[in-house]
Parts: C-alpha cells; structure tokens; sequence
C-alpha cells in the first residue's frame, strides 16, 4: 500500500514495510513490520504527449523518515522499534533515533513534527529556499489528513491486513514494500 500527498515541491508518503536486516544493531535483530512515512521532495516532468496527457512526477531526495516498526514477534500495535531519521542526507537516513512518547502517541507525535516544516529541513541540511513559498503551510493544513490516513495504516498493520514476509520461508535479508 503506498499513499502519496504532493504539495509545491515537497510531498508525504507512506505506506506499509516488511524488514529483515541482515546485519542488525543490537537488540534489533529479527524482522519488523509497520508503517513507514517520509518527507520528501517532489519534481514535476515535463509532458509526454497533448496539455490532457498525465505528467510524469518524481518522488525524490529525502527529507525526513518516521519508521512506525515493531517486531514481527511482538505484541502487536507495541511499535516497540518505531524511530525517527532527523539528519537525511541525500538518499540516505541518518541513524535511528528512539524518541520517549513516539510509540505511545504516534499520529501525536507525527503530525507535530510535520507542522513544522522549517525545523524538518534544518536538520536535513536544507532551507525553506529548497522547497515551494507555500509548501510550509500547505503541509500544516494538509496534517490532520495524512494523520488520518496514517491512523488508518496503523490499525491494518495491527490487525495483520499489511503486508507479509515474502513466501512461507523466513529470509535472512528482506525489504517488502514501496519505501
């Protein structure tokens, strides 16, 4: 499932992840699954055929990730591994940050970070000069939304309507789903 909020420059997207990390930090060993979100920029193409024809669109750099993961082996809706990437650079996240309160009140915590653009981009090395004038505000109108859909994702996700493993093995190295 893959859902896609775009904006001038700057879009949301998430969708559900199934992960298998072959060379796990510890304590993180085993897979996960949940709900990955991330923010990121947007590139408009150029048209392909008549002004009616669909225009392709680039999701592009990474901004920001927000991992909504628990182990596959938990309690389900525990999001005991959800964690944030504040300092993206290029495609790359940074290092998982565990962050008090994000398991206990994601859709909370998310849509307080995503209120507030500026601080995103600062700490992904960008300014407000990268993104669209208006994409800031956009985004802060556009918050109760994705927190809606993100909601949505979560309870699937805690009642195993998401996606699964790949087939009936257990793989030493899997990452299933659109992010």
């Amino acid at each position: 499932m893959f859902y896609a909020f775009g904006f001038e420059r700057v879009g949301v997207v998430m969708g559900d992840l199934y992960f298998v990390d072959p060379d796990p930090l510890p304590g993180q060993e085993g897979a996960e699954h949940g709900v990955r979100l991330e923010v990121r920029l947007l590139e408009p193409g150029e048209l392909r055929g008549s002004i009616y024809s669909a225009r392709p669109i680039v999701v592009d750099r990474l901004v920001w990730r927000v991992d909504l993961l628990e182990s596959v082996t938990g309690l389900p809706g525990s999001l005991d591994r959800a964690h944030h990437h504040p300092a993206c650079r290029g495609w790359e996240p940074g290092l998982r940050h565990f962050v008090d309160g994000l398991p206990a009140q994601p859709l909370e915590w998310v849509a307080a970070r995503l209120s507030d653009l500026d601080t995103l981009l600062d700490q992904a090395g960008m300014t407000a000069a990268d993104v669209g004038a208006g994409d800031a505000e956009a985004l802060r109108r556009a918050v109760p939304e994705i927190a809606d859909v993100l909601g949505r994702l979560l309870d699937r996700m805690k009642a195993e309507q998401l996606v699964l493993p790949p087939g009936d093995e257990k793989p030493a190295s899997a990452r299933v789903g659109w992010l």
